[in-house]
């Protein structure tokens, strides 16, 4: 029961409503055992000694129970699931805001399938249990009990040899119980694993698409879906083995009775009626003993989603905000002394021992190879991660003083692949600021050099985008990107390869509008191509995470190192190309 213990603050703010259908479902599990009762009754009472006149009094008192049952039945199903459903609402709405405070660390290895299996399927198991799971385990026990007891009330006898079966019974329960669990968590990770493989592979259909690799992709998929049955066919199995024992073990309970109690009334020691309310009542108790493999079902299943739901809200919050963290504006100033980050324990570092000073206003290119660390430094001023040695300041204090959307609001990123929403472009563009004028966002979307085109389109900025703004082109969408940032009108600029799916000409013109839109920011411009950060206060350099030069496009291209080679490279093609063209 830890499972629950520790997500009880998510169900008992509402037991009112567990507590008042567990009421009614008094009353029903009462009126069911009264049934026996009435029948036995009216053949000891009204059939045996020719009572006739008092049937239709029997029938009317019937409905009347009938009646009764059927209103409380309808309150405690109501009110179990109202219980179940608001429980599970504010548990989703706390896995959510807790994927929303994990930091980038949690989704380096996370997968995306998997995390909505969790968000979903899990979620429905755990409410479901809730909901039925918790009242149908009370409905067993009051049943039997209730029933038992009238069983006893009957005979003492019968009602012994009745409960020989118990023991039995309860032991292939208890073993189960034991094998299901473990084959249900089996299940929900299967399923999380189906998940990703259709979430990556849909995601990913152009790809797919591209290289003709839809066998390989169906191999795949066929690959996970059988693992899946494989798991459900275990567990289909073991519902196969045990639930036909608990019921011959029923069975043989219901042979012994009848032989027994047959034997009692034929001594007198038993009233006929009293035998077939015996007979209703074992069943009363055999049936919700045999269902208990139901709700075992239940609570396995609910348990397995339940620690996987757990798996979420207790991961670790790496980037944790200070109690006395500060609100206030930023310059953008930029420090870093001696940083050094490593993504993985035991791996090489991303970032070692990195020092430079970006005042508020200057331009920085960050150029350097695949892995080099230039997105890594980007990703330490906003706090997506966090140092492992060193200090990261903004403004002279370090970024863990401020508080986390404070900092964030304060800068604007253009992300080398960009995420668009499925909304109109210009709720993408006012994103990060939506309550932007209409003027404003255009005045955006001219200086990204997005205007033009959306204009072109069916319905202009009310344009609905498909996923992560499918029917735009790579340069489009980064476009869009651009004029996202400069609507939130930070003080530190982040462009990360931001051109790097554009033409030269879009470049050149992209550059030139960010040109206005860098005045007085501070900018970090990632890029491959030199043409993209000639114009920067300075470059640095990076190889395998340290800075091996820094200084401006002048100083660098004639001191023969790694930055010159770069530019080599580049600006050789660029005259092969041109001569190539002369010709």
């Amino acid at each position: 029961m830890d499972t629950f213990k520790k997500l009880k603050h998510f169900y008992w703010p509402y037991r009112k409503y567990f507590f008042i259908s567990l009421v009614f479902l008094l009353f029903v599990t009462s009126i069911t055992v009264v049934y026996p009762i009435i029948i036995q009754q009216t053949i000891d009472e009204v059939v045996a000694k020719d009572r006739y006149s008092l049937i239709p009094y029997i029938a009317v008192i019937f409905f009347i129970l009938m009646l009764v049952k059927g209103l409380a039945t309808y309150y405690h199903q109501y009110l179990g699931d109202l219980f179940g459903i608001t429980s599970v609402y504010k548990l989703r709405e706390a896995l959510y805001e807790k994927l929303q405070v994990l930091s980038f660390k949690y989704y380096d290895n996370a997968k995306t399938g998997d995390l909505m299996s969790r968000l979903t399927a899990d979620v429905e198991g755990f409410r479901f249990f809730l909901s039925v799971g918790f009242a149908e385990l009370l409905r067993i026990t009051l049943l039997i009990l209730l029933s038992l007891s009238v069983m006893f009330y009957y005979s003492i006898p019968l009602a012994l040899v009745t409960m020989a079966a118990m023991p039995f019974l309860a032991i292939v329960v208890f073993q189960f119980d034991k094998r299901v669990h473990p084959a249900f968590r089996k299940i929900r990770k299967s399923l999380g694993l189906l998940n990703t493989r259709v979430q990556e592979n849909i995601s990913g259909m152009n790809t797919v698409k591209s290289l003709s690799r839809e066998d390989f992709e169906i191999g795949r998929f066929s690959s996970s879906n059988d693992h899946y049955r494989q798991n459900y066919l275990n567990t289909a199995n073991i519902w196969a083995k045990y639930f036909p024992l608990m019921e011959f073990i029923g069975n043989v309970c219901a042979v012994v009775l009848l032989a027994f109690g047959g034997y009692l009334v034929i001594n007198g020691g038993l009233a006929l009626g009293e035998l077939v309310a015996f007979f209703s009542l074992v069943w009363y108790i055999m049936g919700p003993l045999m269902n208990l493999g139901f709700i075992i079902n239940l609570f396995s299943q609910s348990k397995a989603s339940g620690e996987r739901l757990l798996e979420i809200l207790d991961a670790k919050e790496d980037i944790v905000e200070k109690d006395n963290a500060i609100d206030t504006s930023i310059k953008g100033h930029v420090s870093f002394n001696n940083v050094t980050l490593t993504y993985v324990e035991d791996d090489d570092s991303a970032l070692k021992d990195i020092t430079f000073d970006a005042p508020s206003g200057k331009t920085i290119g960050l150029i350097g190879a695949t892995g080099s660390g230039k997105t890594s430094i980007t990703q330490l001023i906003t706090r997506f991660y966090e140092p492992e040695e060193g200090n990261v300041l903004v403004d002279g204090r370090p970024v863990s003083e401020y508080k986390l959307k404070t900092l964030r609001k304060h800068i604007g990123f253009v992300l080398q692949e960009p995420f668009l929403f499925s909304t109109s472009i210009r709720q993408n563009i006012a994103y990060g600021n939506p309550d932007m004028s209409e003027e404003q966002i255009i005045d955006a979307s001219k200086r990204a050099q997005a205007h033009d085109f959306i204009m072109e389109m069916p319905e202009g900025y009310d344009t609905m985008l498909g996923e992560r703004g499918m029917g735009l082109s790579g340069g489009q969408k980064q476009r869009i990107a651009i004029a996202r940032a400069i609507c939130i009108d930070p003080s530190i600029l982040v462009l990360d390869d931001a051109t790097s799916a554009v033409d030269m000409e879009t470049e050149f013109k992209i550059q030139k509008a960010l040109k206005e839109v860098m005045k007085n920011r501070t900018t970090f411009i990632i890029a491959h191509r030199i043409s993209s950060l000639k114009h920067a206060d300075e470059i640095l350099v990076l190889e395998d995470g340290a800075i091996v030069e820094r200084g401006t496009h002048d100083e660098l291209v004639t001191n023969k190192g790694a930055y010159q080679r770069i530019y080599d490279i580049q600006y050789q093609d660029r005259e092969a190309i041109m001569n190539t063209a002369q010709l």
